[in-house]
């Protein structure tokens, strides 16, 4: 899947749109493609966008977070469904540590652009925008994680007007403003 938003980013280059002048965004499932998507942009020497915004972030397809256990019946988005089936429908088992697959494996060492990550506590997949956070960080990223008291998975999109969302949004734009 990351080869046709590699392609899409491609097109748009042709039109003359420059990476310069492009953020990309993803939330949940989203948020994974988008990073390893950018991976994918970088090590075929196309160049990256200026800036990555991801939402409660699936970056790490083997499930094996911590959160996903701790925040079972918690997350009234994600439920307590197993989400093995998913990932095995997405990419073979075999291949679920592939950066490209799950960025959370991927090498930040060789450049990654800034990228706000934005997840909430109650979201069963907020260990995996944790370890995302520390792959980057560690890796000497300009990445932020922000981190939502009592926040479920995508809480920005699912109810639009209530403080944490639109305290999310603001920052969101903010983020970009600032680096496009």
């Amino acid at each position: 899947v990351t080869d046709e938003v590699v392609a899409v980013v491609a097109a748009l280059q042709e039109e003359g749109h420059l990476l310069e002048d492009m953020a990309l965004y993803g939330n949940a499932a989203g948020g994974g493609l988008v990073a390893g998507s950018v991976l994918k942009m970088r090590d075929q020497g196309m160049g990256m966008p200026a800036a990555v915004v991801m939402w409660g972030p699936w970056t790490d397809l083997t499930n094996v977070g911590d959160t996903w256990v701790t925040l079972l019946n918690q997350d009234p988005v994600l439920g307590n469904a197993s989400y093995d089936a998913f990932s095995n429908a997405y990419a073979d088992p075999m291949d679920q540590k592939h950066p490209y697959v799950s960025p959370v494996y991927g090498d930040y060492t060789q450049g990654f652009p800034p990228t706000l990550i934005q997840v909430g506590t109650k979201d069963r997949i907020l260990s995996d925008s944790v370890r995302q956070y520390q792959a980057m960080d560690t890796a000497g990223v300009d990445v932020k994680l922000d981190v939502y008291e009592g926040m479920w998975h995508v809480f920005q999109s699912s109810h639009w007007n209530i403080p944490e969302a639109l305290m999310a949004r603001l920052k969101m734009a903010k983020f970009l403003n600032e680096r496009m």
